[in-house]
Order: C-alpha cells, then sequence, then structure tokens
C-alpha cells in the first residue's frame, strides 16, 4: 500500500506525510509539480529523521503515475470530500494506492475520472475537510486493519 500525494501546496504536509508512511511502513508518491519549491531542509524539519525510512517516489505529472499504477494493475483510492462512498464502507486491497488532493483544490475532474475507486470521511455538517494528513491517517489505518 502506498500514499500518494497529488501536487501537495505545504511542505511541512509532505514531511509529516512522511513520517506517517515511516511509522505505518508505507511508501509515499509526491505527483509534481508541487506547490512550493522542493527544499529537502525544510521538507526533513518535519519528517525528522523519518526521511530516509521510506520508499520515496516522485512522479513528473499525474499521467505518468496513473500509466505507472495502471500498467502494474494496481487500484487507485481518490480520498476525497466529492466522493459517495464512506471510507469505512470501503474495501480495500493491501496494493491500493490512497491518494489525497492538493490541500487548496483537491484534484481537478480528469483525475477523478482516472481513479478506481473515490471514499470520504463523514463529518459533521457544516465543516469542509481535515488536514490532509490526519484525514489520510484516518483512512489509512482503516485500509491497513482489513489488509494486516
Amino acid at each position: 500500500m502506498n500514499i500518494a500525494l497529488f501536487q501537495p501546496d505545504i511542505a511541512l504536509n509532505v514531511g509529516a506525510a512522511m513520517r506517517l508512511c515511516a511509522c505505518m511502513g508505507v511508501g509515499l508518491d509526491i505527483i509534481e509539480p508541487c506547490g512550493f519549491a522542493w527544499n529537502e531542509k525544510k521538507i526533513r524539519s518535519s519528517a525528522l529523521d523519518y526521511f530516509d525510512q521510506i520508499t520515496l517516489t516522485k512522479h513528473i505529472s499525474s499521467e505518468q503515475f496513473f500509466d505507472f499504477y495502471h500498467a502494474q494493475g494496481q487500484r487507485i483510492v481518490l480520498m476525497s470530500t466529492k466522493a459517495s462512498v464512506p471510507y469505512t464502507d470501503f474495501s480495500f486491497q493491501d496494493s491500493d494506492i490512497l491518494m489525497a488532493g492538493r490541500e487548496s483544490a483537491g484534484v481537478p475532474d480528469t483525475v477523478h475520472e482516472q481513479v478506481d475507486a473515490r471514499v470520504f470521511i463523514p463529518m459533521q455538517a457544516g465543516f469542509r475537510s481535515l488536514n490532509i494528513v490526519n484525514a489520510t491517517s484516518m483512512i489509512l489505518g482503516e485500509a491497513l486493519r482489513q489488509t494486516r
């Protein structure tokens, strides 16, 4: 199982995602371009010593990312506030790629059309979204519970 961040806007969130991936034993994919200049020193400040403990794959575009994983027959599951299936009702597979959209804008419709499934976190009425790493942690926890 891997986590994929689609064109992340915030370097500190990338570092926090690295910590999550290291602690949970999953890989991390970054789909470029990022909304910030890739500065390893800045990212390491939030990833701490976990930076070197993960498998990090950077993709130059969403097309390259989808080609890579679909060629391997892996499902890409988008975590989105626009989904209709609660993550707790979804059956995860151990080879799934959990994709999170940009903090500022989610993902474009073209990405929605290419994913294999979409899930959301039910929240209290009137609230838009959680921090991307918090939301990813919740969904990853359920996916690992189901598959391990």
